[in-house]
């Protein structure tokens, strides 16, 4: 398969580009640290409020076409107006269930001798987690227990109730209980962590759990 790159879900292989290289490294992690006189470790806040906090994410896309410069004008026009500043999502046909979020600039440049064009795509201020491009939807109808499945970000559903309804899990050994009557409903401490998560329900009617999983 022809490497692609689709920005808001367009191909850029459609548009008459060729996607030649392409660098998407791992965010890191921020580290602030505080080093105390007498201590023989400093004071690491790498985990602010008990999880890893992550810089932007940052990446670059090269992409190329052969043709005269009318051509690459015409192109980069085209690019232009549809992405440069905007905040676009970016899909990468290796990982086409995965779409990441950041603000784009473009750098044109052509070559006249080889009528090679070139157009680099980058971004500084990208999220970063990537998020699933389908949102998970998980549904109970009656009593029983939902498990919800989550990927590396941590993330809070979004639970909608057809009747009165009961809620209960356990979050590190701390239990909640939650009594609501048919509508929607986010709960801060229903947060969901990596794996299974489950969430014991009692009601007549039915209750969905929605939310967008993501991971670096």
């Amino acid at each position: 398969m022809k490497p692609d790159i689709y920005l808001n879900g367009t191909s850029m292989n459609s548009l008459g580009w060729l996607r030649e290289s392409i660098d998407f490294p791992t965010p890191q992690s921020q580290t602030n640290t505080i080093v105390v006189p007498g201590r023989n470790s400093p004071i690491r806040y790498t985990e602010a409020l008990g999880r890893v906090s992550y810089d932007p994410r940052s990446f670059t896309i090269t992409l190329t076409m052969l043709g005269i410069r009318e051509r690459f004008n015409a192109m980069t026009e085209n690019l232009s107006n549809a992405y440069a500043g905007q905040l676009v999502e970016v899909v990468t046909s290796e990982e086409p269930d995965l779409y990441c979020v950041g603000t784009l600039q473009l750098t044109p440049s052509y070559d006249p001798l080889t009528g090679k064009g070139q157009m680099v795509i980058s971004c500084e201020d990208g999220d970063a987690f990537r998020y699933h491009v389908d949102e998970t939807v998980v549904e109970q109808n009656g009593d029983g227990t939902a498990i919800l499945t989550c990927d590396y970000m941590p993330v809070v559903p979004t639970v909608t109730t057809t009747s009165e309804t009961a809620l209960s899990w356990t979050v590190d050994g701390d239990s909640f209980y939650k009594s609501v009557s048919a509508g929607t409903w986010t709960f801060p401490e229903l947060e969901l962590a990596y794996g299974e998560n489950s969430v014991a329900i009692t009601t007549s009617g039915n209750v969905t759990f929605t939310y967008r999983e993501g991971r670096l």
